[in-house]
C-alpha cells in the first residue's frame, strides 16, 4: 500500500445482490470459495434500484430486502468468505 492507503496489487470482487437471486449469489460466493480463495476480498454490494424497464420485470422490478442482503452476507462467512463485505 501506498501512503494514503491504495493497493499496488491484488484483486477485489465486488458482487451486486439483486432481488429474488436472480443474480445468483449463492453459486457465485461458492465459486469464490472453491476456486479462489476464502482469503478474497468480497464486496457484497446492496445498492441495486430498479431503473427504465427493470419496474416492468416482476423478479427485479424492487429494491432488496434487508433479510436478502443479510442472506448472501451469511452464506458468505458459512463459505469461509470473510474479508470485505
Amino acid at each position: 500500500m501506498d501512503e494514503h492507503g491504495a493497493a499496488y496489487r491484488g484483486l477485489l470482487i465486488r458482487h451486486l445482490v439483486m432481488p429474488n437471486d436472480v443474480s445468483g449469489s449463492k453459486a457465485i460466493l461458492k465459486f469464490i470459495a472453491a476456486n479462489l480463495s476464502t482469503e478474497s476480498y468480497v464486496n457484497i454490494m446492496s445498492q441495486y434500484r430498479p431503473c427504465f424497464k427493470a419496474n416492468g420485470d416482476d423478479q427485479i422490478n424492487r429494491s432488496i430486502t434487508h433479510s436478502e442482503y443479510r442472506a448472501v452476507i451469511n452464506t458468505a462467512k458459512e463459505l469461509g468468505l470473510h474479508r470485505g463485505f
